[in-house]
């Protein structure tokens, strides 16, 4: 019954490894000379983030058991939009999630632009920004949602597996900074001790 829950689950896993491969630009240009080497790796990048979105979302609205909160349980709130009905206490969580990651996510794709996005592959280290407060303002604002819209959607298993979320973002984060400090050296090192990965600093 659960299914295409797993299957996105499994999906993740794949896309991931694929987006390992992806951020390896100086090993794929050695292999491949510098253009070919660039262009395997950007369209590798291509896939793995879009198919990174796509599972993402598929854990989210993959047939799963529903959970509601003992609080205000009998308060029901409804979305004509979306022709069903949420417990207000799950839309007032998925709202507090919901915006900081959003905002987060948007204005990291704005200061690196969405080429950079979707490919993986930056010219410079941008410390301007959201990137003056985390390192990786996208993934920290795709996890706020996450929490958001699985609250929202009541999705008991995507919110159980929060913590392999983390995992896989946590390790997306630390492989694409073992590249960039291979590629920008010490500018990166310097970065790195200024600003934290995903917890902002007080």
């Amino acid at each position: 019954m659960y299914a295409w829950f797993f299957i996105c689950i499994e999906g993740l896993i794949l896309v991931v490894r694929l987006h390992f491969l992806s951020v390896e630009h100086l090993k794929l240009q050695g292999k491949y000379g510098k253009e070919k080497g660039t262009k395997i790796g950007e369209i590798l990048g291509l896939i793995s983030g879009w198919g990174f979105f796509v599972f993402w979302i598929g854990i989210w609205v993959s047939p799963q058991p529903r959970f509601t909160m003992q609080i205000l349980q009998d308060s029901p709130i409804s979305l004509s939009v979306f022709n069903s009905s949420f417990p207000l206490l799950h839309l007032v969580i998925c709202i507090l999630f919901l915006i900081p990651g959003t905002w987060l996510a948007i204005n990291g794709v704005r200061e690196t632009t969405l080429k950079v996005a979707e490919t993986h592959r930056t010219e410079k280290i941008v410390t301007r920004g959201v990137y003056s407060i985390v390192r990786h303002p996208q993934y920290l604002g795709g996890l706020l949602s996450h929490m958001g819209i699985s609250f929202l959607l009541s999705a008991e298993y995507s919110l159980l597996f929060t913590p392999l979320i983390v995992l896989f973002v946590f390790l997306t984060s630390r492989k694409e900074e073992e590249e960039l400090t291979r590629e920008f050296g010490k500018e990166y090192e310097e970065y790195k001790e200024k600003v934290p990965m995903w917890i902002p600093r007080l």
